[in-house]
């Protein structure tokens, strides 16, 4: 639906979704206003809300002598659909973010585009790490073919089960869908899947493994919404530290407005930065539960072996999200 707000009077009223966009006379007092989505027009209503009372609690803590609290401007995740929201695509949603890294004398430049949801990047990355087996193969095809500039890719199927097939077939199709790849062919009996590939550097970086990123940006999401429903969360977000040494975390978040977790993300070789993630870990004060390496195939085992020789926190896509299960129940 649509919504029709006058901006001189007030006159509101509900409308066709057709008519977004369009420009109509008021029926009060024939002020010329346009039609807004409904679901826009609600979330910047809420981020000017949000902001205002931000505005406010700081102002009043300020004239108190003490430290205005983050919370003020979490953004409540119940009942929101985390795969289709602009609402987290705000300064209001990094506000603690900014608080927490103040209080530490660091600086942070957040990318609001990093967290938009509305596109399709989190879906497929969802896909993607859910079942990283099945799709794994697939995805280092399409990444290896991106790097030498070829413009197409056959995927052979003949050898995967029936049930593979299938689910292989319907994601290829999906990445079509949602315009991945420019074109989709299934050659039914030789069971190959013909898919020609986008040159846009948005998809080239998604399939080098920014994937993972959103990946862990929507778990890291999942956690908060279930932990009681505020965010405060950023995905990769350059941290200045006082001596202007400039890092990017992958994803960092609050859980419960306060519990820091950053999650570091890597779908190839991630030895030659442990030194660098245990320096990183130590400058912002987390915990080595705080500080979590998530990489692409690694197995069980190897994740609990490196968490024991470093501290810091290893796991693979299969259990990030019960390690940020685990760190919400101690928020």
């Amino acid at each position: 639906m649509a919504i029709y707000r006058c901006n001189k009077c007030g006159f509101i009223e509900e409308v066709a979704a057709e008519s977004i966009g369009t420009q109509r006379a008021c029926p009060h007092c024939a002020h010329v206003n346009v039609t807004h989505d409904t679901l826009l027009f609600i979330s910047k209503v809420l981020e000017r809300y949000f902001a205002l009372l931000n505005a406010s609690r700081r102002e009043s803590a300020e004239s108190k002598g003490v430290a205005a609290t983050p919370a003020a401007s979490l953004i409540d995740l119940r009942g929101l659909d985390l795969h289709n929201t602009k609402l987290i695509a705000s300064d209001v949603q990094h506000g603690p973010i900014h608080d927490w890294f103040a209080s530490r004398n660091v600086t942070i430049r957040p990318k609001l585009g990093a967290v938009d949801t509305t596109g399709f990047f989190d879906e497929i990355a969802v896909a993607i790490g859910d079942d990283y087996e099945l799709h794994r193969a697939l995805i280092d095809q399409i990444r290896h073919a991106q790097t030498r500039n070829y413009t197409s890719v056959n995927v052979n199927l003949s050898k995967r089960s029936q049930k593979e097939q299938q689910l292989l077939t319907a994601f290829c199709r999906q990445l079509y869908d949602y315009s991945f790849v420019s074109k989709y062919f299934y050659q039914k009996v030789e069971k190959v899947v013909r898919l020609n590939l986008q040159a846009s550097q948005p998809i080239r970086d998604f399939f080098a493994g920014e994937w993972l990123e959103w990946f862990a940006l929507m778990k890291v999401l999942g956690t908060m919404q279930s932990a009681g429903g505020n965010a405060a969360c950023a995905r990769s977000l350059e941290v200045v530290f006082a001596n202007e040494d400039l890092h990017e975390l992958d994803v960092f978040g609050l859980i419960g407005g306060r519990t820091p977790v950053c999650v570091e993300c890597k779908t190839g070789e991630f030895r030659p930065y442990i030194d660098r993630y245990d320096t990183l870990r130590k400058r912002l004060g987390l915990s080595r539960t705080q500080f979590v390496i998530c990489v692409a195939g690694l197995t069980d085992e190897q994740a609990t072996g490196l968490s024991a020789m470093y501290d810091l926190t290893f796991v693979n896509q299969g259990t990030l999200a019960v390690h940020l299960s685990q760190i919400s129940t101690l928020a």
